[in-house]
């Protein structure tokens, strides 16, 4: 399952561009609370705790226990964190109230793991096409991710969404066909190949002057 942290909020009466400079410029981001059919509500939190949380987690499958004053803990999901254009800093942010009961579309991270023999022993690269996989399951289920090992793979060989081992509670979404690693032929390999593969041309002999005869 994957991990979860709290971050504080403040719900907010007012909204607006000038609102959410003022917000800013007292260490907070602006950000919204929707779900579930509910009135989207307005919310601030603190901008440091917000960037350790984004730096500190995948922000793309982590349950966080929003800590709304006044209201308790909610869980939620981080749906879109709008970054400085150039800037390390977040300015604003929203967040999807999720129900434990209903089930969810989330993105989860692949991590390979061990070097391909095709790699090791035949000069290939591995070539990492697919770095998240869509599932679908319910907030108490999402996972971390998913460890694939490599290591046995050839020179030419893929690992495949439908290679990924089953998880309980977890229906991955995408085409079982789609591959998520390859290992190729180098250049340096793929020409020394084509090299051995092309017929000699050849040799064209002259005839010396007096010898067509």
């Amino acid at each position: 399952m994957a991990s979860s942290a709290t971050l504080k909020a403040t719900l907010r009466q007012n909204s607006g561009k000038g609102v959410a400079r003022k917000l800013r410029a007292t260490g907070q981001v602006p950000g919204v609370l929707y779900g579930h059919g509910e009135t989207a509500r307005p919310l601030a939190v603190n901008a440091h705790e917000l960037g350790l949380l984004i730096a500190s987690v995948n922000v793309e499958n982590t349950l966080v226990r929003l800590d709304i004053e006044g209201e308790g803990l909610q869980d939620v999901l981080l749906r879109d964190v709008q970054m400085h254009p150039y800037k390390p800093e977040a300015l604003h942010v929203d967040f999807f109230h999720v129900n434990a009961r209903e089930t969810l579309h989330v993105k989860i991270p692949v991590r390979l793991t061990g070097t391909p023999v095709g790699v090791h022993t035949d000069g290939g690269i591995l070539d990492h096409v697919l770095y998240d996989l869509d599932v679908e399951c319910l907030p108490g289920n999402i996972p971390d991710g998913v460890e694939i090992d490599v290591s046995n793979l050839g020179l030419g060989e893929s690992v495949r969404v439908g290679d990924v081992p089953a998880v309980e509670g977890v229906r991955f979404l995408q085409d079982a066909e789609l591959p998520i690693a390859s290992v190729v032929a180098s250049a340096a390999a793929e020409s020394a190949l084509d090299a051995e593969e092309t017929p000699a041309e050849p040799e064209v002999l002259k005839a010396r002057k007096g010898d067509e005869d």
